[in-house]
């Protein structure tokens, strides 16, 4: 087995970085096991030819996480493993996005590509070393790949841009930024920021892709010693004569039924178009047996569809619902329209509509993620939904998919950086955004939806956020970027990029390129048309909202937050639980304390609040010598009374500290239940508290 073994070595990062291939997984296609760090990564393809008349291309891309790799038992009663976590579909669709489109056209095979992380180090994360196996592995096996591709982290510390930075900086870092691409061009970009200017976010970019580069360098090597010779394919194409009379019928029609500024009507003329040749060449098959030609015919109208509306685009600069390029659909804009949730914005931008509900709660409610790093706790999410009703069709109804997840976490990082922190804002925030119609880019509407319904619902954000998808079609050196795309130029164009910020940068950016060869000017000039349709929108949601709104929504909780010492966290709770509990079922709060000493109290009800606040105050009292309490006697002896301070903590006044005169017994002067106000005369070396009334009491004339 050693012997078939190859192993490629190189510093990355200031890390080992270590390719292991043939010998694991050896009746996979491709495999090839991936370390970095103490990070362990297997990646493996497998190919298996498509069915007869097969008209898609079945690529899956899975992230196994394994607990075992971070040294866990899984929770719950199963103690296995089960569906993918949020982090593992994410990180799936980070691979799946670069490597794509670097499949032949015409290439239908099934090709599965299965990344299982074995060993997780947090210094040195397994995610990109995925990425990096998946494009090996496919590279050195027999399917037909444009590749390698790679990808890289970038992060900025004080003003410093770092390459794959470790755990300990990405708190300090303001930048959260994932390249990817092939040795000659970009093709996927992800990012987060604390509001980026766009000129930085380039110099990021380049950063990051010049280390994309020698990934892409270091795999060409290792597929050069050891890859597979690639199977044979050609990208099939019809005969010449049939394309030019196709063209020559239907292009103008087919022209004729794009330019339709409805999408449900431009999708029934387009429809209608290709209905018609199939018809036409259906009963010219049927007279000549040619039963072969109906797929070909099919999909010469699909590419006439691409031709014609990449034509209009590029060179008339006109776009299929009429727009300029740099023209943003009609944009409105509504909130408050739920009045149970906690805050609700409507958003519409042409044919594509979102409604974002708020839901906050007391900080106890917040989300835990228990995955391969330390378990967390997010005290924000965003979630998106996206029924088939929104687009007029049918289709499953059930758990969300890896997209919905996607535009629920863009949305998410779009909105981060904005959201207060849990000490001026002590809520969990939950937003759900619900499309309600869809022609393009509705994770950026869900942006603008979900920023309405925050303002609404009087979360203190530091500025609105808008979010736009820009669209580009290029034909060699010739390109139109697209403001505002709509499904038809997404789906037939070169570029999807999602651009999300306030007035003054960046908090999210989302890129897809399908083209080769996407220059530093192409980049510049597409964020500065997304800046333009950013600040427009932005002039949109505040028209309509100017600012948070001062006061919470009545039926969202009152929370109140007080500190207490740690070491009085055992005062409050007691023994088992018991003041705790006692204090909850007395008034009815939710109470929530940190090992920091940060008490939260919540309830709907705010005296309840204001009466355990006052309870905790009073068990967390300090006694203090020359101090004056009020107390109630609760237990009395001979030589005196004993009076509770605070919870636990009892003073002894003496007899004689009762009143200036002489008392015969203590009963004459106090009785169980009185409220006393004593001094504090002494606490000796026990804890044990000697109190006076008398002090405070006018002294007897001599």
């Amino acid at each position: 087995m050693e012997q078939d073994k190859h192993i490629f070595r190189r510093q990355w990062a200031g890390k080992n970085l270590q390719v292991e291939i043939g010998q694991m997984a050896k009746q996979a296609d491709g495999a090839v096991f991936v370390r970095y760090g103490d990070s362990a990564v297997l990646s493996a393809v497998v190919h298996k030819s498509a069915r007869e008349n097969q008209d898609f291309f079945p690529l899956t891309i899975n992230y196994d996480e394994k607990m075992f790799a971070a040294g866990k038992i899984p929770g719950g009663f199963n103690k296995r493993e089960g569906k993918p976590s949020t982090h593992a579909t994410l990180t799936a669709r980070l691979i799946d996005r670069p490597i794509r489109p670097l499949f032949p056209d015409g290439y239908n095979d099934e090709v599965q590509i299965t990344n299982i992380v074995f060993s997780a180090d947090p210094e040195a994360g397994p995610e990109l070393m995925a990425m990096l196996g998946s494009s090996l592995a496919l590279g050195i096996s027999p399917i037909p790949f444009a590749g390698p591709v790679a990808g890289v982290k970038v992060a900025r510390v004080d003003g410093e841009l770092q390459l794959n930075p470790t755990s300990g900086a990405l708190p300090g870092s303001d930048l959260d930024l994932t390249v990817a691409g092939s040795a000659t061009a970009i093709n996927m970009v992800e990012a987060g920021g604390d509001v980026i200017a766009e000129s930085e976010m380039l110099a990021a970019l380049h950063f990051g892709f010049a280390k994309v580069q020698e990934l892409c360098a270091f795999q060409q090597e290792i597929i050069a010693a050891i890859g597979a010779p690639k199977l044979d394919f050609v990208s099939p194409s019809a005969p010449a004569d049939l394309v030019a009379e196709i063209n020559d019928l239907y292009q103008a029609t087919m022209r004729q039924a794009i330019l339709t500024t409805d999408k449900l009507a431009r999708e029934d003329n387009i429809a209608a178009v290709k209905e018609l040749a199939h018809d036409h060449y259906a009963g010219l098959a049927a007279s000549g047996g040619a039963d072969s030609i109906l797929p070909m015919v099919d999909q010469l109208l699909d590419d006439l569809e691409r031709q014609e509306v990449r034509q209009m685009i590029l060179e008339q600069h006109q776009r299929p619902d009429g727009r300029a390029l740099d023209e943003l659909r009609a944009l409105s804009a509504e909130v408050g329209l739920l009045p149970r949730a906690h805050g609700s914005g409507l958003f519409t931008r042409g044919q594509t509509q979102v409604l974002s509900a708020l839901t906050l709660a007391p900080l106890a409610e917040a989300q835990t993620i228990d995955g391969l790093l330390p378990e967390y706790h997010k005290n924000f999410v965003h979630h998106y939904n996206f029924p088939q009703f929104s687009v007029g069709e049918t289709g499953r109804y059930g758990a969300p998919g890896r997209r919905e997840i996607g535009h629920g976490a863009l949305g998410e990082r779009a909105m981060l950086p904005v959201i207060p922190d849990t000490e001026s804002f002590p809520y969990a925030i939950r937003l759900v955004s619900n499309v309600l119609e869809s022609n393009g880019s509705s994770s950026q509407a869900s942006i603008c939806a979900s920023i309405l319904a925050l303002m609404d619902g009087g979360v203190p954000i530091k500025a609105p956020v808008a979010g736009i998808a820009m669209g580009m079609v290029k034909e060699g050196a010739d390109y139109a970027i697209l403001t505002d795309i709509q499904g038809i130029e997404d789906h037939l164009g070169d570029m999807d990029f999602k651009v999300a910020g306030t007035t003054e940068g960046i908090t999210a950016l989302q890129m897809d390129i399908k083209a080769e060869g996407v220059t530093n000017e192409i980049l510049a000039e597409a964020l500065a048309q997304a800046k333009k349709a950013r600040l427009e929108i932005l002039q949109v949601l505040t028209a309509t909202l100017p600012a948070s709104r001062t006061e919470l929504s009545q039926y969202a909780p009152k929370i109140e937050q007080m500190m207490i010492k740690q070491a009085q966290i055992k005062d409050v709770i007691g023994r088992g639980g018991e003041t705790i509990n006692e204090i909850i079922d007395q008034t009815g709060v939710k109470i929530d304390i940190e090992q920091t000493g940060q008490v939260t109290i919540s309830s709907d009800d705010r005296e309840a609040i204001e009466q355990a606040k006052q309870i905790i105050t009073d068990l967390t009292r300090e006694i203090e010598v020359g101090g004056v309490y009020m107390g109630t006697v609760n237990r009395i002896e001979a030589f005196g009374a004993f009076v509770e301070l605070a919870k636990g903590k009892n003073a002894l006044v003496h007899i004689s500290q009762l009143t200036p005169g002489r008392l015969n017994k203590v009963e004459d002067a106090v009785k169980l239940g009185d409220q006393l106000l004593v001094k504090v005369i002494s606490i000796d070396g026990k804890g044990r508290i000697n109190a006076s009334r008398k002090a405070l009491l006018a002294t007897e004339p001599e």
